[in-house]
């Protein structure tokens, strides 16, 4: 039987549209794409692509811990680029956040990305 579970938590944006921040499904999470909005001080985070990235992360990591789950469980992500030239400053922010046996992983550009942000990620996890 296939079980499914909605997956929230106020430690990262909520969803700004008919969608869930994350489904845990049949031993794995599904996390829908972050940007880099910080749910502390409830602003976008601009500047670098570093910043930007940083905040992502630490976004898609807080649902991740509401599932259960951990980056080390990270198997698949997709990475959304509005500059493919911010490629090399975005991978030195996200190499600090998977060091050891790093996910397979997808990096596009793409013309807009919601809220007008330049980046957005979503991932796939082992529960």
């Amino acid at each position: 039987m296939m079980s499914r579970e909605i997956v929230s938590t106020d430690k990262a944006p909520k969803a700004i549209g008919p969608y869930s921040q994350a489904i845990k499904a049949n031993g794995f999470v599904f996390c829908s794409g972050q940007i880099p909005f910080n749910p502390e001080t409830e602003k976008m985070v601009t500047g670098s692509i570093t910043d930007q990235t940083k905040q992502v992360l630490a976004n898609l990591q807080q649902v991740l811990i509401e599932a259960g789950s951990t980056l080390e469980k990270v198997v698949k992500v997709t990475v959304f680029l509005k500059n493919m030239d911010d490629f090399n400053e975005m991978n030195e922010e996200y190499a600090k956040w998977f060091k050891d046996n790093p996910p397979a992983r997808a990096a596009v550009e793409v013309a807009r990305l919601p809220k007008d942000v330049d980046i957005e990620v979503q991932l796939i996890a082992l529960a």
